[in-house]
């Protein structure tokens, strides 16, 4: 056992001694150590019950013989931190959370880990970690929030951020917007929709680095609490048989992964952190086969924000299983992976059909023939960007307008909300990206404005920068190179006419190749002061396009 260099022999008699000061006695100083990494805290709705969750795992993993042991992971929301300096800080914090972990795994050698994650850079930075020590490790997450109801009408938090908008615009009164605040978020957990925390909670799933249901039973449900206790008596066994996180998470996992997020139409953030995950795999995943894998697979959920449906209603239609199966009849999964059940993909999905067609469509009856998220690319965006495809109105699909240029998310923010966006224009959003953000925020409030003033299927937002998953409407984002790293997104002038065609994976602007090398002459992309970790993160982080890893 890896704990056997601090347990184990005279020369472990230093370290024995902080262990029994632990109040570890010699029984179990003869059992695996199983690391539980809890994000648990009391500012992020979907950590604030996860002290319940690792208290199950605790009592999993000691039924099955081990020794648990808790540390712990920070975690942002990233509602709270949006549309305000501290966006800056939600996507740096993947790699902290990675670093850490890390940090601390290496040094207290642990036989095995449980990671208990739930919101969006929290899971994908664990992944990382377990990929990166590929010590036995498996997932739990906290679960998802509940839908919240407001007459008859369910709504989540991008209702809430939606009728902001609305509401100085004029379309929405006090009282209704008062009603939405309160009703939209009910219980804990992350927030309901298909959005990036219950996004990468699904993919971990489907990667075979968590047990059924870890994507979609509600944090409120007692099930989490079984799954939780299962998941700890799991990892024994994982351990035992010395399976690791790099036996599970192959090649053709990743493709799996990428099959089912085409599938349910997930977050666009999934672009970035399934490349870092695979990045930590030593496995190089670009985004041409997102584009691949989207062509031949049909997209069976439109979930919030794509549609009104919602992960507890995923759950009982048969939650990611039947997606999986489901997309198997058509011979597109690799169903004979190792996962951390102990099992294949093909064992574990046997016999889970569809329980509710309204909410997940067969694949003869697909809401489309491809996937939900599709990456462009053009002179615009060289290395590419993406779009939630699922979410985008159908007159959006194929968009040309005049360019209205902002460098940053406020100005353009202000722009939108007194009017002075139009029918068919382009709002440019640039200085966004991971470098030039520094931190790559994610654009709700803005694209959450355009919708709110009626104008979702009439404008697009590109930017260099990253969307919510709650975002929805031609919101095209990951744009690369960005700006600050001399790309054309930084050339881009007030009136300049821009071409979207999400059909045929194309944007441009139009532009001869003349106009953009004179134009490039002599240019310099603006810099902004920095200081503490953000300025270390800008001088070592990579394009959007490769997953915005730290070289």
């Amino acid at each position: 056992m890896r704990s056997d260099r601090i347990k184990k022999g005279v020369d472990a008699a230093p370290q024995r001694a902080l262990l029994y000061a632990l109040g570890l006695t010699d029984y179990e100083l003869e059992k695996p150590l199983i690391g539980i990494v809890s994000s648990q805290n009391e500012i992020v709705p979907g950590h604030m019950n996860l002290d319940k969750v690792v208290a199950s795992v605790k009592q999993g993993v000691s039924e099955a013989g081990g020794v648990p042991v808790v540390f712990p992971a920070i975690a942002v929301c990233d509602g709270i931190a949006m549309g305000h300096e501290g966006m800056r800080y939600s996507l740096v914090t993947r790699e902290l959370i990675a670093d850490s972990t890390e940090a601390m795994a290496m040094a207290h050698p642990f036989d095995g880990l449980v990671m208990v994650p739930n919101c969006d850079k929290n899971v994908p930075g664990l992944l990382m970690a377990a990929a990166r020590l590929n010590i036995p490790a498996v997932f739990v997450s906290g679960g998802p929030m509940l839908a919240g109801i407001y007459g008859k009408e369910r709504i989540s938090y991008s209702t809430v951020s939606e009728a902001v908008s609305s509401f100085k615009t004029g379309r929405t009164d006090t009282d209704t917007l008062c009603a939405y605040e309160k009703k939209a978020c009910p219980t804990c957990g992350s927030c309901s929709g298909m959005f990036t925390a219950n996004s990468m909670n699904c993919l971990t799933e489907v990667l075979g680095m968590a047990l059924s249901g870890n994507g979609t039973i509600p944090a409120v449900y007692s099930a989490r609490l079984r799954l939780a206790k299962e998941t700890g008596r799991k990892i024994m066994e994982l351990v035992r048989n010395d399976v690791k996180p790099r036996d599970i998470m192959v090649r053709e996992a990743f493709e799996n992964a990428l099959t089912i997020d085409m599938a349910l139409g997930c977050s666009t953030n999934s672009m970035l952190h399934l490349p870092a995950i695979a990045h930590e795999c030593e496995i190089e995943i670009d985004l041409d086969m997102a584009n691949d894998i989207s062509k031949k697979t049909p997209n069976l959920c439109h979930l919030a924000p794509a549609g009104n449906h919602f992960i507890e209603e995923l759950e009982e239609a048969g939650g990611i299983p039947a997606v999986m199966n489901e997309i198997s009849k058509k011979n597109l999964l690799h169903t004979e992976l190792l996962t951390c059940t102990g099992k294949t993909i093909k064992e574990n999905i046997s016999g889970c059909e569809i329980k509710n067609t309204d909410i997940i469509r067969t694949a003869k009856h697909p809401y489309s023939s491809q996937g939900g998220i599709a990456v462009l690319k053009g002179n615009l965006a060289p290395e590419g960007c993406v779009v939630k495809r699922s979410a985008v109105d159908e007159k959006m699909m194929q968009h040309t307008g005049k360019a209205r240029v902002f460098d940053g998310e406020e100005a353009a923010l202000s722009a939108i909300n007194t009017g002075k966006i139009h029918a068919g224009d382009v709002v440019i959003i640039r200085y966004e990206g991971p470098k030039g953000g520094p931190g790559m925020r994610e654009m709700l409030n803005p694209t959450s404005a355009i919708m709110g003033s009626g104008l979702g299927d009439k404008v697009a937002l590109i930017t260099d920068g990253r969307f919510s998953g709650a975002t929805r409407g031609a919101a095209i984002g990951h744009v690369s190179p960005e700006a600050a790293d001399r790309g054309t997104i930084g050339l881009i002038q007030e009136g300049d006419m821009i071409e979207i065609d999400i059909p045929n994976c194309k944007i441009n602007v139009l532009l001869s190749d003349e106009e953009l090398a004179l134009r490039k002459a002599g240019w310099k992309p603006k810099e902004k002061t920095l200081k503490g970790y953000l300025k270390r993160y800008a001088k070592s982080v990579s394009s959007g396009s490769r997953g915005a890893v730290l070289n």
